[in-house]
């Protein structure tokens, strides 16, 4: 049966909303069926007339159905990075996904959906379009950022600039400095675009271990998607998922086991973390991938033989 949003949670679903039909133009959004807790916000900045939304959300699905014109949907495109999470992109017939630390550039003159894999919190940049269109030079205005090169990290180191609220909160930076970012942006968009990151591929055979290292380095990239499974995983790498099982029992585990030990350390680490203190447990499950509160505190007592409030409570009081 799936869980529904309790009137408190719907009330907050319809203003998050509100709020973030009023920084991004108009969107369709629709709760998630995995929880029936909804956590949500939106930030809005401006930075010299460069508009900026901050979105944290475990929605189940955002979307716009068609660009419109009265609302001045079609002048943007979205230039979205990652914070944290993971979630799915469609536009054109392509979908791509975005991991931590990935960036995408979204058209908004056209139909497009995310879906959200879990608690996500991202940072949208609105450019120009018809900017971007002279930029790309008949280019889609659609795709994934190669994910290591240096235009890639510029641009994070940017947007990182005009996003943190201790760098820019409260100052009001003039037009110019709004159309130099824009400028700046979208000189280092081109070569980021050009080398598009790709899914990992296996060229060769590789030997048990280095698959199973390759898994490894997978899962952990994955641990925040509420999709991540062993059926996931080797579809992703061309395996069976007996192949996929054969390798961790080599390990003398299984990948389900495995994936929940993961997100359990990094539950606790976030517990542990001073920085989020102010979050929720609820919220930290839900952002490492678990979707049922009660299941996820059995669990965690398993492994750390505390309750998770326990757990956090005693690291509060070591650090006195």
């Amino acid at each position: 049966m799936m869980p529904s949003l309790s009137s408190d949670d719907a009330a907050a679903f319809e203003c998050w909303s509100a709020s973030l039909r009023a920084a991004c133009g108009s969107l369709a959004t629709t709760p998630s069926h995995h929880h029936g807790l909804f956590i949500g916000d939106v930030c809005r900045r401006d930075f010299g007339g460069l508009g900026v939304a901050h979105v944290r959300t475990n929605a189940g699905h955002i979307a716009r159905q068609r660009a419109n014109a009265d609302h001045g949907d079609d002048q943007y495109c979205f230039l979205i990075f990652q914070r944290s999470g993971r979630q799915r992109i469609q536009q054109a017939g392509q979908t791509i996904e975005l991991t931590a630390g990935d960036l995408a550039l979204v058209d908004s003159a056209k139909a497009f959906a995310i879906e959200p894999g879990g608690l996500i919190e991202n940072v949208s940049t609105h450019l120009l379009r018809s900017t971007v269109e002279q930029q790309l030079k008949g280019r889609a205005l659609f795709g994934k950022l190669s994910r290591n090169c240096v235009s890639t990290r510029l641009i994070r180191t940017l947007i990182h600039s005009v996003s943190d609220p201790q760098l820019c909160g409260g100052v009001r930076y003039p037009q110019e400095d709004g159309d130099a970012m824009q400028s700046a942006l979208l000189a280092l968009l081109v070569p980021a675009l050009a080398e598009q990151a790709r899914p990992p591929v296996i060229e060769e055979k590789l030997e048990p271990g280095e698959l199973y290292r390759l898994v490894v380095t997978l899962i952990n990239e994955q641990l925040q998607d509420t999709s991540l499974s062993p059926s996931h995983l080797a579809s992703q790498l061309g395996l069976s998922v007996r192949q996929l099982y054969r390798l961790f029992e080599e390990q003398g585990e299984t990948v389900s086991r495995y994936i929940q030990c993961r997100r359990l350390e990094q539950v606790a680490h976030d517990l542990c973390a001073y920085e989020l203190r102010h979050e929720s447990i609820t919220e930290i499950a839900f952002k490492w991938g678990f979707f049922d509160a009660a299941h996820f505190s059995r669990a965690f007592k398993r492994h750390f033989e505390l309750s998770p409030r326990n757990y956090r409570m005693n690291v509060s009081l070591a650090k006195r």
